[in-house]
């Protein structure tokens, strides 16, 4: 397999660590991670499926976040949003599919308005709607900080940021094709927000996994992934 990890520069001399699982064609889909995680979680094996069918797979680490340089307390939602950026310009496809996960999936839903070349749109329990985030919010206002995962705190700062971003109104622009995968007994991000969702976007299909939580077990992941794939030959590459 043709991988090759690479050191892209962003903003304030910061740097944001990518891998590419190259492909000999014009398919690209470019992976994001959750609130705290890393690239070599569930996107790696995700990017080498991708890659064996025919896909040029991109997995980043978010600023704060695995390779990545950075202080975490110091990125938000539109760090993240400029890391994605970066990373699409420095490999400069004709055409691209975004998957997220998580908090991942929060960054592609609002990153994608900033592309023109940009074909679809994935999420695996992605976060969406803003109140999501208020039991968090809820500690910092109390404490000053929060910490989800340990070492990884956000503040008021986070927040200040975060209030730019309005799902409802992004959903309602949105006129590419949306896939999201959800399971039914997710208790970090409810998949009734989801559900919401598809009330708004135009073009969307949901995968509603019985009995599984935010983090799917083995077999839900391959699923997922089988369907991925199936979905993007079908919807993506017609």
């Amino acid at each position: 397999m043709n991988t090759r990890k690479k050191y892209i520069e962003v903003e304030n001399n910061e740097e944001v660590s990518a891998v590419h699982h190259k492909a000999d064609t014009n398919k690209w889909i470019f992976l994001c991670h959750g609130f705290g995680g890393n690239k070599d979680r569930g996107n790696k094996y995700r990017a080498e499926f991708l890659n064996e069918n025919g896909w040029n797979a991109v997995r980043l680490d978010f600023r704060g976040n695995g390779d990545s340089s950075g202080n975490f307390k110091e990125q938000n939602l539109s760090s993240r949003i400029e890391d994605l950026t970066t990373v699409i310009e420095h490999f400069n496809p004709e055409h691209f599919v975004l998957f997220g996960t998580s908090f991942g999936g929060k960054v592609v839903f609002h990153a994608q308005k900033r592309f023109e070349n940009i074909k679809g749109i994935i999420g695996k329990a992605p976060v969406t709607y803003n109140s999501i985030m208020d039991p968090f919010r809820s500690v910092v206002e109390e404490k000053g900080e929060f910490e989800y995962i340990d070492g990884k705190p956000i503040d008021e700062e986070f927040f200040k940021d975060f209030d730019k971003y309005d799902f409802g109104k992004t959903a309602q622009n949105i006129d590419i094709p949306v896939l999201i995968f959800h399971g039914s007994s997710d208790t970090t991000v409810h998949p009734e927000n989801s559900l919401d969702a598809a009330k708004i976007i135009e073009e969307i299909a949901i995968w509603k996994f019985e009995d599984e939580k935010h983090s799917f077990s083995d077999k839900a992941k391959e699923n997922m992934n089988n369907e991925l794939v199936h979905w993007l030959e079908n919807k993506i590459n017609q």
